[in-house]
């Protein structure tokens, strides 16, 4: 019986997988015109599945010689002696798992080519009228290491050569992993672990420029996710709408594919197969609860770059409207680590359970601050009667605390931070019952609505800056709209007066808009 896998390489024979043949198609087109090119995403993304099956897609046509550096060690990248001899037994290994004749394998082995041009010269010797594919997997393994960019020059050089009809090498090449293999050069000269020589012709003179721009999207959106949970269904008869059930996934992961397998082996093997939107709801509870290597690089990365960790707030916390530029650092970092991706020109968090992760990580990071601890520490009422969250005790509560601990004198502190204050505060609250995520409004830097999602219940919070009574007035025409979306009947409005004169009296108050009804905070 097939399950969801979320370790290591998915087989179509003993796990329930996204159908993402039109993938390979288009990575294929890549291969027959020739292309070199780097399939550069974050980590656990498919990249090891998705080569795999287009290793069983080349076997027609090509000799694929399909390796992996994650199993080398230091000392394989140490030198060319060592590096050379190696490199080619394992594309012997590789092609004696293919149809190629065994001679052919074994004639890949050279332990005398221990230096690039000798390789070079039996890579022409044994691609002289065959048409081989070389993919290497997990090639950032060594991307600190100048042994790696010789390899990548040289097979540059070769290409370059056979295009003027001058030298036979690989077909096409592909390289695996999270960083883009163009910009190693320039990462490594930043870092101190790489100096060019005169001969290499300038840090930007890439040595795997010849690569195409790799643009097929690797995520999986709702009609691939459907696919999945087809063949789930033809197994088990749970009688879920799939349709629904795709939408649901995709709403919350954007089809990142190890976030849509987590939430199906969830709601496979600890839901008791409730496959319904309020058993998705269930499942990302469990997924944002655990510790798993995803969410462990994400704390990882944002500790260890201050830089990318107050970027990463302004986005989040502040919603502040960043244009997405290609070539930007930190942009390019976060789009790397796969906290970022490009909507409307602007860079936004790419999924729901990255933006609450992350924001669960700054609420942990930012209320050990001495002034945000304030928030932290009230006592924790019961907004919780018979299993359902009184989110107007629980706006009270807050103004009411947040009139006793800030004052003026803190405006430009609550100007950056009075969001997170309330995020902080309203955690505990529905820790272990209910998540919220952010809805960042890329029109209005002021405003962000939180949905906070408590069993069968859900709850619209927008937060915005005061910017007068049209600005107020605004607000709340914006917010009837959202909740119109949402069909909700119900929304709160939390506004932050920051004013250091004539600040209009705070208070709370239910306004009636026809069917629809708005509790106005203003603290």
């Amino acid at each position: 019986m097939r399950r969801f896998n979320v370790a290591g390489l998915c087989v179509t024979s003993k796990h329930y997988m996204v159908d993402i043949s039109g993938k390979i198609d288009k990575i294929m087109e890549l291969i027959d015109y020739g292309d070199y090119f780097t399939i550069n995403r974050a980590r656990q993304y498919g990249k090891t599945t998705t080569l795999n099956l287009l290793e069983k897609r080349l076997e027609v046509d090509f000799i694929c010689a399909s390796i992996s550096f994650e199993g080398l060690g230091d000392r394989d990248f140490e030198s060319a002696e060592a590096f050379c001899p190696r490199f080619l037994r394992l594309i012997s290994r590789a092609v004696g798992l293919t149809s190629a004749p065994g001679d052919y394998a074994e004639g890949w082995i050279n332990d005398d080519a221990t230096e690039f041009v000798p390789l070079g010269d039996h890579i022409t010797k044994m691609c002289k009228d065959r048409k081989v594919v070389l993919m290497i997997d997990e090639v950032d393994r060594t991307s600190d290491n100048r042994v790696f960019l010789h390899m990548l020059g040289m097979l540059r050089a070769k290409y370059l050569a056979a295009q003027a009809g001058k030298d036979h090498t690989f077909h096409s090449v592909i390289l695996a992993g999270v960083y883009d293999i163009k910009n190693t050069k320039l990462k490594m000269i930043n870092e101190g672990s790489y100096a060019p020589t005169a001969s290499e012709g300038g840090i930007y003179n890439s040595p795997w420029n010849i690569a195409v721009d790799f643009e097929v999207d690797m995520s999986f959106n709702p009609a691939e996710i459907s696919t999945m949970l087809n063949d789930y269904e033809a197994d088990h008869h749970t009688g879920m709408n799939i349709t629904q059930i795709a939408d649901g996934i995709h709403f919350f992961t954007n089809g990142y594919p190890f976030l849509v397998s987590r939430i199906c082996k969830h709601i496979d093997e600890k839901l008791d197969r409730e496959w319904s939107y309020g058993g998705i709801q269930s499942a990302v509870k469990i997924l944002l609860a655990e510790n798993n290597t995803l969410f462990d690089d994400i704390s990882k990365n944002l500790n260890n770059s201050k830089e990318l960790y107050d970027f990463m707030y302004s986005v989040l916390i502040n919603g502040e409207a960043v244009n997405y530029v290609a070539g930007d650092p930190l942009i390019d970092l976060g789009a790397i680590y796969g906290l970022l991706m490009n909507v409307d020109g602007k860079a936004v968090v790419s999924n729901k359970i990255f933006e609450i992760r992350m924001t669960d990580y700054y609420i942990s990071v930012e209320s050990r601050n001495s002034r945000k601890k304030k928030i932290d520490r009230v006592v924790q009422y019961d907004v919780v009667k018979d299993g359902r969250l009184d989110m107007e005790l629980c706006l009270r509560k807050f103004a009411e605390h947040y009139a006793e601990l800030f004052t003026e004198r803190d405006s430009e502190f609550l100007e950056k931070h009075g969001k997170l204050l309330f995020l902080i505060y309203l955690k505990p609250l529905i820790n272990g019952q209910g998540f919220y995520h952010l809805e960042s409004q890329l029109a209005d830097l002021r405003r962000m609505d939180i949905v906070v999602d408590f069993g069968s219940d859900q709850f619209i919070v927008e937060l915005k800056l005061w910017r007068g009574e049209s600005g107020h007035e605004d607000a709340l025409e914006q917010l009837l709209g959202y909740m119109d979306s949402k069909n909700a009947s119900a929304g709160y409005l939390l506004t932050f007066d920051l004013r250091k004169n004539e600040r209009r009296q705070p208070g709370a108050k239910w306004l009636a808009y026809g069917d629809k009804r708005v509790f106005d905070v203003i603290v």
